[in-house]
């Protein structure tokens, strides 16, 4: 299992990879950490509650409520244009760190 002080720099940048995809709920989130890492991460509910509370200041994603099914609603979380940007330049920037770091570990 990968040590949340490991990846905790790239919560926001996994959350809003799975948002660009489509907008989610919190739960359906930590599962698809979870299930796409092959259960080598699994983020913490504080630790992703923050993360949206975070990003959403930040402007990088929005809240809205919708019906579960159950007569319940759900706040699901969508991404921005902003949080789109923000979310390419985390990608550029993962390349050359994934390079540099690569040049000491080969």
């Amino acid at each position: 299992m990968i040590s949340s002080d490991v990846i905790r720099g790239y919560n926001d940048i996994i959350i809003l990879a799975i948002l660009a995809e489509d907008a989610s709920y919190g739960y359906e989130i930590s599962k698809t950490i979870r299930l796409r890492s092959h259960d080598q991460y699994i983020i913490k509910e504080t630790t992703l509650y923050s993360a949206f509370n975070r990003l959403e200041k930040n402007g990088y994603i929005r809240p809205f409520q919708k019906e579960a099914g159950d007569e319940s609603r759900r706040t699901y979380y969508e991404i921005t244009p902003a949080g789109q940007v923000y979310l390419d330049e985390k990608k550029t920037e993962w390349v050359t760190t994934q390079q540099v770091i690569n040049t000491f570990i080969k």
